[in-house]
């Protein structure tokens, strides 16, 4: 995977959302698809933002997954910079649990979309399994992957509980 160009960008506001973000990576790694991370912060790093965003598509990647916390701002930014699919991590706060996060993550205006996923580690999860479903559709390797991940995922689940 390391020879490879990364598919998927994971970007988030601070370096203290990487505990939740590392989930996406870490889905992403059990998929076998290639992704870079990066801290990007809509409000202290525009510049950095706007780059990384209008360069993406140019750059091979084909989705963007944004973990953002409180205003949430990263992924609307985002998704207004680039054509890609932005898919929104709304990530857990200490004020309102990331309820604040989740409803301005949620509430883009017509015509900039992201996809927001749930709040957290669940989120973050669903996020890269949400981005192999989108490569999945134009590769047959991740789809096979992606299959064999969801039977897998399937056929760990008992069918009676246990002591």
């Amino acid at each position: 995977m390391a020879d490879k160009e990364p598919l998927v960008g994971i970007i988030m506001g601070s370096q203290s959302d990487w505990p939740t973000m590392t989930n996406a990576a870490n889905t992403l790694d059990k998929l076998e698809i290639n992704h870079e991370m990066r801290v990007i912060s809509a409000h202290r790093t525009p510049h950095r933002l706007t780059e990384y965003a209008t360069e993406a598509r140019g750059n091979g990647l084909k989705v963007l997954i944004a973990g953002a916390g409180m205003a949430a701002a990263l992924p609307g930014a985002a998704a207004a910079l680039t054509p890609l699919p932005v898919l929104g991590v709304p990530m857990e706060g200490k004020v309102m649990g990331g309820l604040d996060a989740l409803l301005a993550m949620s509430q883009m205006p017509a015509g900039i979309p992201v996809g927001t996923l749930a709040v957290g580690r669940s989120g973050a999860v669903n996020a890269a399994i949400l981005a192999a479903s989108i490569l999945a559709l134009e590769d047959q390797g991740i789809a096979a992957r992606l299959d064999q991940f969801r039977a897998d995922q399937t056929a760990a689940i008992v069918e009676q509980p246990q002591d």
